[in-house]
């Protein structure tokens, strides 16, 4: 199970320029939320303070107990946009880093990493180096290599941004069943309002900069659902209406 994260009040600047306004939220334990708004609004920046990797100039984050950007970065695995494979290591060997950087040997590394690349659906292709693989599958190693950090917080930055639109559905329909298998809390970053109802519980919807909370959207449950069915039933479009709604609110306000 994952940690909680609780956000009050934070507010952030770069070089005289408000990116963050008095961003406040709370996430249970094991949940998955989607955090959406326009293009430059603060999503990464948001995504960095919460991980450790940056820190805000007002307000408070904590990840489970622990309030401080070194503690929040021990309980926090961040999966960026761009896969950032070591083309000269295997697959396998790619995804294994997490162990490997924890002093794991790499052959006991390979071991415990074998089952996640079953997970996910990776089997045969350990051996393959980044440059062999199609996008959809650097992205599954990537993922794995999220896994197999073991931390209870996974924090995904637009992952699939740079895929084509079939193959962004495909692996929308794959890692809807492993997060809720998880039971890591998830914080989704995207633009596709539909990938982000389809994976997530709540979608966070943010104004442009600086970005504040417009509205925070439940979805409709989709576990065990067929991506194409559960975005052609009724509940899902009015929580698109609703979000997408909000976020043309958001930019005349």
């Amino acid at each position: 199970m994952g940690d909680g994260i609780e956000a009050e009040g934070i507010t952030r600047s770069r070089g005289g320029l408000a990116v963050l306004d008095s961003i406040s939220f709370s996430l249970a334990a094991g949940s998955l939320t989607a955090v959406v708004g326009p293009s430059g609004c603060g999503k990464s920046t948001l995504l960095e303070i919460i991980a450790g990797l940056g820190e805000q100039d007002e307000g408070t984050v904590s990840v489970g107990s622990s309030d401080g950007a070194g503690e929040r970065l021990e309980r926090c695995a961040w999966m960026p946009q761009r896969d950032c494979l070591l083309p000269w290591m295997s697959a396998l060997d790619n995804a294994c880093l997490p162990l490997v950087n924890r002093g794991m040997g790499r052959s006991r590394a390979r071991e415990a990493a074998t089952d996640t690349f079953v997970r996910v659906g990776l089997e045969g292709f350990e051996s393959y180096l980044p440059g062999r693989l199609s996008g959809g599958m650097r992205q599954r190693v990537a993922f794995a290599r999220t896994l197999l950090s073991g931390k209870g917080v996974m924090l995904l930055d637009e992952p699939f941004a740079s895929l084509d639109g079939i193959t962004r559905a495909e692996l929308q329909e794959w890692i809807g069943p492993l997060l809720a298998e998880e039971g890591r809390t998830t914080i989704l970053v995207t633009h596709d309002l539909d990938e982000a109802i389809y994976l997530c519980g709540r979608v966070i919807v943010l104004s442009p900069r600086p970005a504040r909370v417009v509205a925070v959207v439940d979805a409709p449950d989709t576990e065990g659902v067929e991506r194409l069915e559960a975005i052609a039933s009724p509940e899902f479009i009015e929580a698109h209406r609703e979000v997408a709604g909000h976020l043309r609110a958001g930019a005349g306000s």
